[in-house]
């Protein structure tokens, strides 16, 4: 009598294995394991999976991205995830499409514009349910065009594409208000009593740093306040260092009663820098972040910034992306909250505005 062959032997167990274990068709095991639209009964689906576990059945994806024209996965292109930003949003993602039962790829662009319409392209070619596009986008980059043109050709082949950050030809988008949280930071740190704000930030080319450039300069305008210098240098905590370096060494910080960073990771370096230079962060100076990362209320002192829901705004992407029905150019502003801090003490009833004029 012939020994039955493992399955190491016979190979991996297949969809027919599992129906035949479960006792149903093949048809029925797999709408079950490929989380088809049509109803299976509670007695059966449980069967099925049950026997997928017992076999230890892994569904092929090549096969039903060929069968279904998509794989069950969601693209995640980000600019890094050391940054806590996008951390927080990449956990938001890969909670919604757990829920979604679909997996997440993470592909890192690094702010590269080509190497952003290269790895898209590159993840096209796996066929994924939808893509995400994370990151500040670029003004006047080459690649802009074709990424978008790549990402309308998947959305008009039924896939799904949709940015996490200001949207483009008619693709939906989840942001951050960055305008309105910026406008609303402005006002709240010229109300303490603040009224010469220098800018330390990322290249003036990031939608993103314009947008809460422009909204820093009109909350402090409206309440008697000013930017007198912006220093621009990488978007991340080194940048930050460098360009407050810069500023101290040029005296550029000399007429500044607040220092403004364009994100936290900038504002955590620009406080080590201004340390260095012998001044102190809160004291000397007043110091501002933006997005809340969750650092901010832990460094020294406690960062005055605006909050953002990250974890929200990228789980609210993957839902937009994931869900079933139609998808057009939905733009979902996500609103931010100051939070002011020790870094910004109130000194509105102390010391004056401005320095007495000469003479």
């Amino acid at each position: 009598m012939r020994k039955p062959r493992s399955r190491a032997t016979r190979g991996a167990p297949t969809l027919a294995d599992v129906a035949a274990r479960a006792g149903v068709s093949p048809a029925t095991a797999s709408r079950v394991l490929h989380q088809s639209t049509r109803r299976v009964g509670q007695q059966h689906r449980e069967r099925v999976l049950r026997a997928a576990r017992e076999l230890d059945y892994r569904p092929d994806l090549s096969a039903q991205a060929i069968a279904r024209g998509t794989a069950p996965v969601l693209a995640l292109l980000v600019s890094s995830i050391d940054d806590p930003y996008f951390s927080a949003i990449a956990e938001g993602v890969a909670r919604s499409a757990q829920r979604h039962g679909v997996i997440v790829t993470i592909a890192l662009t690094g702010r590269d514009t080509a190497r952003e319409l290269t790895s898209l392209r590159t993840i096209l070619g796996q066929r994924p349910r939808a893509v995400l596009v994370g990151g500040s986008r670029t003004v006047g980059s080459p690649h802009a065009d074709a990424l978008v043109a790549e990402l309308r050709t998947l959305a008009d082949s039924g896939g799904r594409a949709v940015f996490i950050g200001r949207p483009a030809d008619g693709l939906p988008a989840v942001r951050p208000a960055n305008l309105g949280g910026a406008r609303a930071l402005g006002a709240a740190v010229a109300g303490l009593g603040y009224r010469r704000a220098v800018v330390v930030t990322g290249s003036g080319r990031l939608e993103t740093v314009r947008e809460r450039t422009d909204g820093l300069g009109r909350g402090l305008a409206a309440n008697g306040g000013r930017i007198i210098a912006v220093e621009s240098d990488a978007f991340d905590r080194g940048g930050g260092y460098r360009a407050t370096r810069r500023l101290l060494r040029s005296g550029g910080l000399g007429a500044a009663d607040v220092l403004c960073a364009g994100n936290d990771f900038m504002a955590v370096g620009a406080m080590t820098a201004l340390r260095d230079g012998g001044l102190r962060p809160g004291h000397d100076i007043a110091v501002t972040g933006f997005n809340d990362i969750e650092t901010a209320a832990d460094v020294t002192p406690r960062l005055t910034t605006v909050h953002f829901p990250l974890a929200e705004i990228g789980a609210r992407a993957a839902a937009l992306a994931l869900a079933p029905g139609p998808l057009h150019g939905e733009d979902v502003l996500v609103p931010g909250l100051v939070r002011v801090r020790d870094s910004c003490p109130d000194r509105s009833a102390g010391r004056p505005h401005d320095p007495p004029p000469p003479g």
